[in-house]
C-alpha cells in the first residue's frame, strides 16, 4: 500500500558528505513520522534520525552536530544530509515511515525502505 525509495548510498572517503532520500508513495493518507535507522554488521538497528510532522526532531549522540534530517512534506520525501562521516558510520541505512494509511477505515502502520549501503573507507 506504501512504499518507501532510497537512494544517495554510496562509498565516501572519511570527512565526506553524502546525502540520502527517501520518497514514500501510495495510499497516504498522512506520514505521521519518517525517519533513518542503520545496521552495521553484527550489530542491531538503531535509530538515526527522525523527524514528525509536528517538527519534533531527534538524533542519536553518535550524529549529532553531523547529520541533518529535512522533510518536504510536499514531496513525501525525508532527507539525510551527512557530513564529517567517519568508518563508524559505514552500516545499511533505512527510511522509516510511520504512515496512516488512506483505507477505510485508516489504519496507521510502520513501513521499511530496502536498505542502502554507506561505507565510508579511504
Amino acid at each position: 500500500q506504501v512504499q518507501l525509495v532510497e537512494s544517495g548510498g554510496g562509498l565516501v572517503q572519511p570527512g565526506g558528505s553524502l546525502r540520502l532520500s527517501c520518497a514514500a508513495s501510495g495510499s497516504i493518507f498522512i506520514i505521521n513520522a519518517m525517519g533513518w535507522y542503520r545496521q552495521a554488521p553484527g550489530k542491531q538497528r538503531e535509530l538515526v534520525a527522525a523527524t514528525t510532522t509536528g517538527g519534533r526532531i531527534n538524533y542519536a549522540d553518535s550524529v549529532k552536530g553531523r547529520f541533518t534530517i529535512s522533510r518536504d512534506n510536499a514531496k513525501n520525501t525525508v532527507y539525510l544530509q551527512m557530513n564529517s562521516l567517519n568508518p563508524e558510520d559505514t552500516a545499511v541505512y533505512y527510511c522509516n515511515a510511520l504512515v496512516t494509511v488512506a483505507t477505510i477505515p485508516p489504519t496507521v502502520t510502520t513501513y521499511w525502505g530496502q536498505g542502502t549501503q554507506v561505507t565510508v573507507a579511504s
